[in-house]
């Protein structure tokens, strides 16, 4: 499958982006720029809730396909976000208990599309990413998934704790990948479940770590100290994957 430009260079086709409706994931704005049109771009992205970041005309240049930015690069989301009734209808369809998994802040690209891979291969319903400091759809992701991002549902949330909670009420709970946890094979990790992973540097946030029901970690036997974002999430989900089959 081909994939289109996913940069829209300019203040009109700007503009344009967001009054029709298309998923913009940030907004890069050369520092300074403060006529009409660009005003009008920042009210329309904060209409939106979508990240801006005022950068230096060089990095401009070099985000830049076009040459033609006019002061301004929008990158839109290759693929449309799913809500988080698709997450359960999927569930129910195929009548398993819910299984998600959410990301803390991963950043990497290729680490959320190896995650959305590994999220389709082992059976996941859906990922659910936060809105801020995270990478979203974006054409690396959609090429390292390898065509999981047309059949894994991928929700964007304003606040993870507050979505948990909320999830919660439908019955999940969540373990979180922490390498101070009980190791997973001692974990009982059936039933409705939400998986979460952090981000490549700091792991699970403190808050989001608060709102986990339990902390699970890979035990290890190398001599570095930790593993990449995207296989923990692999590990783990197999984890889950083999106690659903098991019945732990």
């Amino acid at each position: 499958m081909g994939y289109q430009e996913f940069t829209i260079e300019g203040r009109n086709p700007v503009t344009e982006a967001f009054r029709s409706g298309k998923p913009i994931d940030r907004l890069y704005i050369l520092d300074g720029c403060q006529d009409g049109p660009v005003s009008t771009i920042k009210r329309e992205a904060r209409k939106h809730d979508v990240q801006i970041k005022y950068v230096t005309k060089e990095r401009l240049d070099q985000l830049s396909e076009t040459g033609k930015h006019q002061g301004v690069i929008a990158v839109a989301a290759a693929y449309e976000y799913a809500q988080l009734e698709d997450i359960f209808a999927l569930a129910k369809k195929r009548k398993e208990d819910p299984f998600v998994i959410l990301l803390d802040n991963i950043e990497d690209p290729h680490n959320l599309g190896a995650i959305l891979r590994t999220a389709n291969l082992a059976g996941a319903h859906g990922v659910i990413i936060p809105k801020n400091r995270a990478v979203g759809l974006t054409a690396a992701v959609a090429r390292t998934s390898a065509g999981a991002i047309n059949y894994t549902p991928v929700v964007k949330v304003t606040n993870l704790t507050q979505t948990m909670e909320e999830l919660k009420k439908k019955g999940l709970w969540f373990v979180c990948a922490d390498m101070d946890g009980t190791v997973m094979y001692d974990c009982n990790l059936t039933g409705p479940i939400g998986l979460v992973i952090g981000n490549e540097g700091e792991g699970v946030g403190r808050l989001v770590k608060e709102h986990c029901d339990m902390t699970a970690s890979i035990p290890m036997k190398g001599d570095i100290d930790s593993l990449n974002a995207s296989v923990a999430a692999g590990v783990l989900s197999y984890e889950i994957v083999r106690q659903r089959l098991q019945g732990k």
